[in-house]
């Protein structure tokens, strides 16, 4: 019952977002009564801070599980960002972002996103690092990935409001021959 309660809040904030997001709409799309659903979550706060950690382990569980999947070869890198780009595209993506602009504003909700947030940044520059079997101790290798995640995250902030697949493709495979020339170089 409790997982079918995050999931659901997850659900509506991806379609009606942080503010349309009510318990009552949870109880319902969750189909348990509003009874139980306090018993579990006596306050939309409460429900919303679980629906973050519950997100946090989707996220962190998605991109590992693609980044697992990847092919070697010639086109890995484009491969990695091609990853990166469904992630920051994808409806978890979008039930993050409600809750980042919500604890803009929320001390509590910002308390609960801003660390859980920090450890799927890290979690996320591993898989990256490791996908790309890039070395940071290279100069500059650090900076270039985490330049790599902050594009991406744009790129997927860009598609929120349309789509914007066929430029995304063309930025990651002017990206993914960049990096490439990075991890080829001495």
């Amino acid at each position: 019952m409790r997982l079918r309660l995050l999931e659901a809040t997850v659900e509506l904030l991806v379609e009606k977002g942080y503010g349309g997001t009510s318990t009552t709409l949870v109880s319902q799309r969750a189909g348990v009564s509003r009874g139980a659903q306090l018993h579990h979550f006596p306050t939309k706060n409460d429900l919303v801070l679980a629906a973050v950690v519950h997100l946090a382990e989707v996220r962190g569980a998605e991109v590992a599980q693609a980044a697992g999947a990847l092919r070697g070869g010639q086109r890995r890198t484009r491969e990695v960002l091609q990853v990166l780009a469904d992630h920051f595209t994808g409806p978890v993506f979008a039930a993050a972002l409600e809750l980042w602009v919500a604890a803009r504003t929320d001390e509590t909700l910002r308390e609960a996103v801003g660390p859980l947030e920090g450890h799927i940044g890290r979690e996320v520059h591993r898989l990256t690092v490791e996908a790309l079997g890039i070395d940071e101790s290279r100069p500059g290798a650090r900076e270039l990935v985490q330049g790599t995640l902050d594009m991406v995250r744009g790129l997927g902030l860009a598609n929120t409001l349309t789509d914007d697949s066929a430029r995304r493709a063309r930025i990651l495979d002017a990206w993914a021959r960049v990096l490439d020339d990075h991890l080829e170089a001495p």
